[in-house]
């Protein structure tokens, strides 16, 4: 089954309520399918590319490969604010797989092995997740498997981590305590 026509490049994809609202990377349009048989609904038009999408309880948030996370109206699709994502005073850009977990989204950045933590009020980074040697690089096909996945399963409280092009996920616990990840291959 093929959801999104062949003219389009699929890209961020959250769940809202009984739909799949997915985005396309540079077309400026987005579709929304019904959760449960994947019929499209209904699309809309955003301006700028599409990377990554999430939610909180009230709105979509998109990222766009910039600084700028903006916030969406799930239900007319207008946008309501935008924050810029800062690390110490200084834009991070490159904002790409988005997830909402525990009142905060996490972003990868784009062809780093590192998660940002980022306050959805402030913009600022609360904190960064580092994977670096998480994937062995000799066990990558390309310079394009690149950090690039992010997952929460809310129910049991787990976190999942993969990559384009990555022939695994891993399930990645946060202690808070030591600051420390840890991680194992997902069955």
């Amino acid at each position: 089954m093929q959801l999104v026509p062949d003219q389009y490049f699929a890209e961020g994809l959250t769940d809202w309520k009984n739909t799949l609202v997915q985005l396309t990377w540079q077309s400026h349009i987005a579709f929304v399918y019904d959760r449960a048989t994947f019929r499209t609904l209904r699309t809309f038009h955003y301006d700028g590319e599409g990377w990554g999408l999430t939610h909180d309880a009230k709105s979509l948030i998109l990222s766009d490969g910039t600084a700028t996370l903006r916030f969406f109206d799930p239900d007319t699709f207008k946008e309501l604010r935008r924050i810029t994502v800062k690390d110490r005073g200084k834009p991070v850009t490159q904002l790409n797989e988005l997830e909402y977990i525990h009142g905060e989204i996490y972003a990868n950045v784009w062809y780093s092995d590192r998660i940002a933590r980022i306050s959805p009020a402030s913009g600022r980074v609360v904190g960064w997740i580092d994977l670096k040697g998480l994937m062995p690089r000799d066990q990558l096909s390309s310079d394009g498997a690149v950090l690039n996945g992010i997952a929460c399963d809310a129910e049991h409280d787990r976190l999942f981590v993969t990559g384009k092009l990555w022939p695994k996920i891993f399930e990645i616990t946060i202690l808070p305590e030591k600051k420390k990840v840890t991680a194992r291959h997902a069955p």
